[in-house]
């Protein structure tokens, strides 16, 4: 993709942010979460499932993941074999259950089976970084502490010119300089609803694009 013009002032940004998210919420009043979940855990776990994985491939997989082990307790008993096979299609599958494993053992032991409510405490858990961490602080706890950033996310911000990197890490920052904390969730599914409805990363559709006015890198 090509790079955007130079990253204007956070102000600037800020003004920006603000027609963006209020055009959004038009085109989506009822934008959420696109994991199915319960509680914490499910949404957790559903979070490390979507690693490399689309949403919609997650949401076929965790009723029946769910109905063979219902708690962490269940995943931390489990035989690591019948939960790769559980979780299979979703790929990396032999890694993703190590991480979901750990994590169970590690909520269950330290924090009496319930999932922390901390970003210091949320990545300590086994395959848990920022991104899961920042779904479900915002999504559970209602207490976001960064950004999601997800492959949407990154892309249709720089192409918007609220941020300039392509490193999670560093988008984040940048676009925590002008998005309020509170509105961080609704912000990172509203964009991530226009990039499947309408800026696809192989063929976007610029001609009905609702942002299209305040697009730096256009198709």
């Amino acid at each position: 993709m090509p790079s955007p013009k130079p990253l204007k002032t956070v102000a600037t940004r800020r003004k920006k942010f603000k027609l963006i998210i209020a055009t959004l919420r038009e085109e989506f009043p009822h934008t959420e979460c696109s994991l199915i979940h319960e509680d914490a855990w499910q949404l957790l776990v559903a979070t490390v499932l979507s690693a490399q994985c689309t949403d919609a491939r997650v949401n076929k997989v965790t009723p029946g993941l769910f109905a063979q082990f219902p708690t962490p307790q269940h995943f931390a008993d489990a035989p690591i074999e019948e939960i790769e096979e559980a979780i299979h299609s979703t790929g990396f599958y032999r890694n993703k259950s190590k991480s979901l494993q750990g994590a169970a053992i590690k909520i269950l032991t330290e924090h009496d089976g319930q999932v922390p409510s901390t970003m210091k405490e949320l990545i300590k858990v086994p395959g848990v970084g920022r991104k899961t961490a920042n779904v479900v602080l915002g999504e559970i706890w209602n207490t976001p502490e960064g950004m999601v950033v997800d492959t949407h996310v990154g892309r249709i911000t720089r192409k918007l010119g609220l941020t300039d990197q392509d490193n999670p890490v560093k988008v984040e920052k940048q676009l925590l300089e002008c998005v309020p904390l509170h509105e961080s969730p609704d912000f990172g599914h509203l964009i991530i609803d226009h990039g499947r409805k309408t800026c696809r990363a192989r063929a976007p559709k610029c001609d009905n694009c609702i942002l299209y006015r305040w697009c730096e890198v256009r198709a």
